[in-house]
């Protein structure tokens, strides 16, 4: 499903998505109402959704608003953000609300087909110019792993957890009680600015972890 208020907009996502095959358009939307009376009419995988579109009134809605409306309605459903924000604790704010992917508009339209095909597939998909804007606001060169302010517990504990394992396994296999294990992931979480489980994999994402947790979400 595709939600922008510009139609060129629309109609360059929706080339985009019919050259390279595969995705099925169940429906678009120009404001954050329609898009959720759309939603309730039709069923979708992946929303793509821009964050600023002005509703009937002419006002814009609160893009972290409807996410979290979209979040609260559909948990099923995989969000990809569209956006032309460059303000990083925005960004970071939307990472936290479980968006599972997020690309600058300014990025090319096949970028955006591969990170639908990540959504798809219950994979974080963050664009290189979000994640240069996201590095440069923290001060650290990009690459240059924010886990290194975690302590040596809380690491181990954040990379058993993107790895897949509960918090019962890893408290399991590293012979600690559950609640310790639960707040030294708390913890850590604080510590990378995420407040939720979607925003920690996808900060993973973001900074370019994946690799290094050997991360297949």
């Amino acid at each position: 499903m595709l939600a922008d208020d510009h139609p060129f907009v629309l109609l360059g996502i929706r080339a985009t998505l019919i050259a390279h095959g595969g995705f099925t358009i169940v429906g678009e939307a120009t404001s954050p109402s329609s898009l959720v009376q759309l939603m309730e009419k039709a069923s979708c995988d992946v929303l793509v959704t821009d964050l600023t579109m002005p509703d009937a009134s002419g006002d814009a809605d609160d893009g972290l608003r409807l996410i979290r409306r979209i979040r609260s309605g559909w948990p099923e459903v995989h969000i990809v953000v569209l956006t032309s924000l460059t303000n990083a604790a925005i960004l970071r704010s939307i990472m936290s609300d479980g968006v599972i992917g997020m690309l600058n508009k300014s990025e090319s339209m096949d970028e955006l087909a591969a990170a639908i095909r990540a959504a798809g597939a219950g994979r974080s998909y963050v664009s290189r110019s979000i994640l240069q804007t996201l590095a440069e606001a923290s001060g650290e060169p990009l690459g240059m792993s924010p886990m290194r302010h975690l302590s040596p517990r809380q690491s181990e504990v954040i990379r058993m957890f993107v790895r897949g394992k509960s918090i019962s396994e890893i408290a399991r296999d590293l012979g600690r009680d559950v609640r310790t294990v639960s707040r030294q992931k708390r913890d850590a979480m604080a510590k990378l600015g995420v407040s939720n489980d979607p925003g920690l994999f996808a900060f993973v994402r973001a900074y370019g972890l994946a690799s290094e947790f050997i991360l297949d979400r």
